[in-house]
């Protein structure tokens, strides 16, 4: 079976590429540059995977990949995932992000051939949420043009799917890390940034606002999620998180608990660093998931951290 990922460079896209894999999956992928592929170096499959060129903003460029390939199941994995990036950056973001899932989903209409579409979407699509959670029936409050842009590709697949029969499913996921996450996001920098203060090659951390919760799953937990949505008789989106939110300053705390750092030493707040428009609370409920796919998170935020910072030191990834 031939399964087809854009966006494979990614911390989900090379998580997901490691699992078909092990299943025996034909994997190919797509990436905007084929000179980073530091995620599946450090997962050990960039040379089990057949990589492709792909500006997912062209659709000349998706269309050929699909009609070549003519995959069983696509991943749409790629896009702009940054949220502070895309109050700078709003049309590429709209771009990457709503005109590819349309791109994609217009290839699959017009193909000769059945394929099975998984869309990412983002729990950013809420904005605060009850503390209750949100699932799928929640209405939806984006507050950055990244949350817009996932929000109306999720309305895209849903419309594609009632109207022309296309099995095609959004995975709202809320938040979920990793060892593999860039530094652009906030815990791999709050990390990075702890063990480089550790090692006296960096003395104070500037963040923006710590009062803020999220829900902070483990990513290889959240790609099974994915695969799971695929193997449904009825293709339906899914609220994919743990169903527990934690405060960011708790974050910064257990990481600097880990390097033996009294955070409150070396974490500047920078009010630069606001976002015109935050989300304070954001919590998933997760029980459709966990009653239709038998799935659930089974890592903590402490997990987490422990393993993110202990990959950290292992591999000495502190310049």
């Amino acid at each position: 079976m031939t399964i087809l990922i854009f966006g494979v460079t990614g911390q989900d896209g090379g998580f997901l590429a490691e699992r078909l894999i092990k299943e025996g999956k034909s994997v190919h992928g797509t990436s905007r540059s084929l000179s980073n592929l530091r995620n599946l170096k450090r997962l050990k499959i960039e040379n089990k995977i057949q990589i492709h060129k792909c500006d997912t903003a062209n659709k000349l460029h998706i269309d050929k990949i699909i009609n070549h390939l003519k995959p069983k199941e696509i991943y749409n994995l790629g896009g702009q995932t940054s949220v502070g990036q895309s109050f700078l950056k709003p049309v590429l973001t709209y771009e990457l992000n709503t005109l590819s899932t349309i791109y994609m989903l217009e290839s699959i209409r017009k193909a000769k051939f059945e394929t099975k579409f998984y869309n990412a979407g983002s729990s950013e699509i809420f904005g605060n949420t009850l503390k209750k959670g949100a699932n799928e029936e929640t209405f939806y409050n984006p507050l950055s043009p990244y949350a817009l842009s996932k929000a109306n590709s999720i309305d895209l697949v849903k419309f594609y799917r009632d109207t022309f029969g296309i099995f095609a499913v959004s995975g709202i996921l809320f938040n979920h890390e990793s060892h593999l996450r860039g530094d652009n996001f906030v815990t791999q920098k709050i990390i990075s940034s702890a063990a480089k203060i550790k090692t006296g090659s960096l003395n104070k951390l500037e963040l923006g606002n710590l009062q803020v919760w999220r829900d902070w799953g483990w990513a290889p937990e959240f790609v099974e999620a994915m695969t799971l949505m695929m193997k449904t008789n009825e293709p339906q989106d899914f609220v994919i998180g743990t169903g527990k939110a934690t405060l960011l300053e708790n974050f910064v705390q257990s990481v600097f608990d880990f390097f033996d750092l009294k955070w409150e030493n070396f974490v500047h707040i920078n009010k630069d660093f606001y976002r015109p428009s935050d989300i304070s609370f954001s919590k998933a409920d997760p029980s459709k998931a966990n009653d239709i796919l038998n799935w659930k998170s089974n890592t903590s935020v402490e997990e987490i951290i422990t393993k993110m910072c202990e990959f950290k030191v292992s591999n000495k990834y502190l310049d």
